[in-house]
């Protein structure tokens, strides 16, 4: 049996929690959890693949307009999405992300079409579900690419200049959204004495526009030191503990 695509909400999101492989009791994704219900009202989207057979969600779609998109992005009169997965592998490559996208760019008839960000690093979709799809690249950033499949013709979306914000870090700073569970729980189980040794000041994005302000394309985490970004995605703490101490040598 084919798996059904529920629209998730706020009645329902306990029923059907889109976790991102986390267990709905683990603290990041509870975090995660309450930024999803303020942002129902903003009217964001989420989508899960929930199969029958085993009463299991594997995959989920998230995505907004761009007005209110939590990424470095100018994408108004776009629907945009901030995240895409299917999981485990026996479930990929079976057109179910693909269902997925289509449910978006159903929702995004009367505006210009759908954006995305993409990525050849980890924690992100890669591009290639999406040119299959009919997206297009108009944008690349590193290993980052900003896709479109336009709906009706009119101003292409854009990366914002994160790059200029960098400059307003000096010292060290996590700049971070609970946008994303796993960001959130690296946060939450952060070593405070790593933490106070280097007096690193966190900040958190509590908005959209914040988030379009931030200081990396993909906005969700940005480790910085003096104005260098040292990480724009998700890390582990040895990952964490490891870039710190190679900087500060």
């Amino acid at each position: 049996m084919k798996p059904t695509i529920i629209d998730v909400n706020l009645e329902n999101i306990e029923e059907y929690p889109p976790t991102c492989f986390l267990n709905p009791k683990n603290e990041g994704y509870k975090i995660k959890l309450d930024w999803l219900k303020k942002r129902f009202s903003e009217k964001l989207k989420i989508k899960v693949l929930f199969d029958e057979t085993d009463k299991k969600i594997h995959g989920f779609i998230e995505y907004i307009s761009g007005e209110n998109a939590w990424r470095a992005v100018d994408a108004q009169d776009y629907l945009f999405i901030h995240c895409i997965w299917i999981n485990p592998n026996s479930y990929k490559k079976k057109g179910y992300g693909s269902d997925l996208i289509n449910e978006c760019l159903k929702d995004a008839i009367g505006k210009q079409g759908v954006a995305v960000i993409a990525s050849d690093d980890a924690f992100m979709a890669t591009q290639d579900i999406f040119l299959k799809n009919g997206f297009k690249i108009i944008e690349e950033d590193g290993k980052q690419q900003l896709l479109v499949k336009q709906i009706k013709k009119g101003t292409l979306p854009k990366f914002k200049d994160y790059k200029k914000q960098l400059g307003k870090y000096k010292g060290w700073h996590i700049v971070y959204s609970h946008q994303c569970p796993w960001v959130a729980r690296f946060i939450h189980e952060l070593d405070k004495k790593t933490i106070n040794k280097l007096k690193i000041k966190l900040t958190e994005l509590k908005t959209a526009k914040q988030a379009r302000d931030a200081p990396s394309m993909y906005s969700v985490f940005n480790l910085i030191h003096d104005g260098k970004l040292l990480a724009d995605h998700y890390i582990s703490s040895t990952r964490f503990n490891n870039i710190v101490k190679k900087e500060s040598q």
